[in-house]
């Protein structure tokens, strides 16, 4: 693919995420000049460097910031040497609770509805939609391919049906599953540890359970089993909550010993070693994955297979997407709906997975990522892909934005309702103060956000 080509979507991108903040600001505006509130300043970008461009505009200065990605809409409130009264009709502070509600929601039901927007012309011209399912099927051996997947009769075209019981519909199954179920893991099951020492003892019946066996000595092996299969949950292959087994990690003493073991019969002690450092060590080998494929409309299992020590089989997968025909109105109208309301169902779970902790934030991904993950969908993908994802950021836009934050939307909604139920505005100060703070902490969070996209665009994981 040509520097050309990458550069050109990379372009199209930053535009689309570029489009989707300046839509949210003029819901805002819309709504603002609708109910009467006079709009000093529409920003498009964030008042951060340069200025490229500015204009008055009827009473609204308009700004166009270096700094693209962002945008704020500017009130007579918000300026302190403001030329209105204080009981001025043009102020958004002396605007009914229900008009000041419909300004601040209109941003968020703006990205709601460009995304239903984007997703209906889409839908419109492409004559489908994405179902949210894949087909996973085997396309040929790498020259890496491991002796145990050569071997387990898998044929071209083979659709991958389940993984370890797991029936997929997720591209990224079966090599969650290889990750997680590679040779030589550095963890080993307790009771398995405890099964190996005492075979250990009656090959070598000099050997107690707290021997301690003396350089020099040479051990007898037992036969090397595979572990168990690991069963993942579908948070952990999507990603929203990591997967922690009840495994023992080994220490670096078993680790070395396993590396120098490495499936002998027998093994000569280098130092002086504990037994049980080398019962550890011999229960670490590897873990089946167990895949049935579907043939010719027939289920059919497979022998077991082994990741390598990269967590890898050395195969080409095919992966191809699911679509709903919408070539029709009667086709197109539940279509949009299904693909709007299944990521919007995801984002929601997503986030209150991160919330919970489940999702560590050394794992959150912000504008850069999704820049180059939207370059690489348009440069492979086309441009109807692209549009989806700018969509399903719009989307993200809006809820984000309604989360009960403040220096967010969903904030001064917050603070609208308290008033509605006291009677009384929330104590302006105090307001700004919060904003304020959670502001530089929303700055803080983007900041580490973006050292996560450039540190996972460094060791490729984007």
């Amino acid at each position: 693919m040509s520097f050309l080509h990458m550069l050109t979507s990379a372009i199209i991108m930053i535009l689309l995420i570029s489009l989707l903040i300046l839509i949210h600001e003029t819901g805002h505006f819309l709504a603002a000049k609708l109910v009467g509130i006079r709009v000093d300043k529409f920003g498009f970008g964030l008042p951060v460097g340069p200025t490229l461009f500015k204009k008055k505009i009827g009473e609204t200065e308009l700004l166009i910031h270096a700094f693209l990605l962002g945008g704020y809409v500017s009130f007579p409130d918000d300026e302190q040497d403001c030329d209105l009264a204080m009981d001025s009709p043009l102020r958004y502070s002396n605007k009914t609770i229900g008009q000041r509600a419909l300004v601040i929601s209109m941003g968020v039901i703006f990205n709601v509805l460009l995304a239903y927007f984007i997703i209906f012309m889409t839908g419109l011209i492409w004559k489908h939609l994405p179902d949210n399912k894949f087909i996973v099927s085997f396309e040929e051996f790498a020259p890496s391919a491991v002796e145990s997947i050569k071997t387990s009769g898998i044929q071209k075209g083979d659709i991958i049906y389940s993984v370890n019981g797991t029936v997929i519909t997720f591209p990224m199954t079966l090599n969650k599953y290889l990750e997680v179920s590679k040779e030589f893991d550095g963890h080993v099951n307790k009771q398995t540890a405890e099964n190996k020492l005492n075979e250990l003892i009656k090959l070598n019946s000099n050997l107690t359970p707290l021997s301690t066996v003396k350089a020099g000595n040479l051990i007898k092996l037992p036969e090397f089993t595979d572990e168990e299969q690991v069963n993942l949950s579908l948070d952990n292959i999507l990603g929203l909550e990591k997967y922690n087994s009840d495994e023992i990690k080994l220490t670096p003493i078993q680790t070395q010993l396993r590396d120098e073991i490495d499936y002998k019969s027998e093994y000569e002690v280098k130092e002086d070693t504990l037994l049980s450092d080398i019962a550890y060590a011999i229960s670490d080998t590897k873990k089946p994955v167990n895949i049935v494929v579907t043939r010719d409309n027939k289920q059919i299992e497979l022998k077991p297979v082994y990741a390598n020590k990269e967590g890898k089989l050395g195969i080409i997968q095919q992966y191809t997407e699911k679509y709903k025909e919408t070539k029709t109105l009667k086709q197109l109208i539940p279509a949009v709906f299904h693909y709007v309301n299944y990521n919007m169902k995801f984002m929601i779970y997503s986030l209150a997975k991160l919330f919970s902790g489940k999702i560590p934030v050394s794992e959150m991904n912000g504008i850069i990522a999704i820049t180059k993950i939207g370059t690489e969908v348009i440069a492979n993908n086309g441009l109807f892909q692209g549009l989806l994802l700018s969509a399903i950021i719009s989307l993200n836009l809006a809820i984000l934005n309604i989360l009960p934050i403040p220096a967010l939307d969903g904030g001064h909604l917050l603070f609208l309702l308290i008033e509605k139920i006291t009677g009384k505005p929330v104590n302006k100060t105090f307001i700004e103060k919060l904003s304020t703070f959670f502001f530089y902490l929303l700055i803080a969070l983007m900041i580490l956000i973006i050292y996560n996209d450039i540190h996972s665009w460094i060791i490729g994981k984007i």
